[in-house]
């Protein structure tokens, strides 16, 4: 079977986390993406969750990530910034990370 290249851009953390899990899955990123790519043509549909067992989120776990995140905003001082204020935030560093 002849083969062809894909390429995809990636945020740089996002892809060593991918990578990461993909080894403990026993596969690499390439592998991971065939699997994936194969089962949505067969099945017409994204087919399968793919989930690591040692990551589990639990409401506590995200309760606790929420407090810390509110905790550091109150030390940085941007506490009771608005949302759109937040956005603009985002946005500024989305296209900072492009450059």
């Amino acid at each position: 079977m002849a083969q062809a290249t894909f390429s995809g851009r990636m945020d740089e953390v996002l892809k060593k986390q991918f990578d990461a899990l993909c080894q403990e899955f026993g596969m690499n990123a390439s592998t991971a993406i065939n699997v994936f790519a194969r089962a949505v043509v067969r099945q017409r549909k994204i087919p399968f969750e793919i989930a690591s067992p040692e990551s589990d989120i639990t409401r506590e776990g995200a309760m606790q990530a929420f407090m810390t995140l509110r905790e550091q905003a109150k030390d940085n001082g941007i506490a009771d910034m608005s949302l759109d204020e937040i956005n603009k935030e985002i946005n500024l560093a989305r296209m900072e990370a492009e450059i």
